[in-house]
């Protein structure tokens, strides 16, 4: 039992793991952010490529049900087939043209971000009766209605607007994530 005598106590084995998965997520987010920041196209690329995997893997999953499944009726066998193929034709379409792809991602997202700020708009001035507070309500919803307006007008600006916003955060957390690890237990120890 000799051995146990030079292990760290458990309290700092267990600051030793938090460290560790502080500056490892902060690490991994600060790298993101650069990336984002400095090669855009070449991320939206990566996750166009993603979807594209995702979208070939269950096309082939709806194609094996649709073939393999005895369980199924005759439509509902054919229903999957159709819809694993079309899965198969848009990976393929996806993989062919990666950056035709991440522009009408972008299109995609940024007018569905459009949509729900002009909803969230209107929603938050039904509940203006209600509200605590209407002159911050009222601020909020015409915020939302506008930022909406201008995402659905200029998508493909307004998403790469928010992808850069997103770079600029995940570069700060990143940096206070690392921060955290570095002073994390810092107190504790001394």
């Amino acid at each position: 039992m000799t051995h146990l005598a030079f292990e760290a106590p458990p309290e700092q084995k267990v600051v030793s793991s938090i460290r560790a998965a502080l500056g490892i997520t902060g690490l991994v987010s600060l790298v993101i952010g650069v990336l984002i920041l400095f090669q855009p196209k070449g991320v939206g690329m990566v996750i166009a490529g993603f979807l594209a995997a995702y979208v070939l893997i269950a096309g082939l999953a709806y194609l094996g049900i649709g073939i393999f499944s005895s369980r199924l009726g005759l439509w509902p066998r054919i229903g999957h087939l159709v819809l694993g193929a079309l899965f198969l034709v848009a990976a393929i379409v996806t993989f062919a043209n990666l950056g035709a792809a991440v522009a009408a991602l972008a299109l995609v997202i940024g007018i569905m971000i459009g949509i729900t700020w002009i909803i969230e708009g209107i929603v938050a001035i039904t509940l203006l009766p209600d509200a605590g507070s209407k002159v911050w309500t009222v601020i909020y919803a015409v915020i939302s209605i506008l930022g909406g307006i201008a995402l659905v007008t200029s998508p493909l600006w307004g998403t790469a607007l928010l992808f850069w916003l997103l770079g600029i955060w995940l570069v700060v957390m990143g940096i206070v994530q690392i921060v955290r690890a570095f002073r994390f237990g810092a107190v504790a120890a001394s």
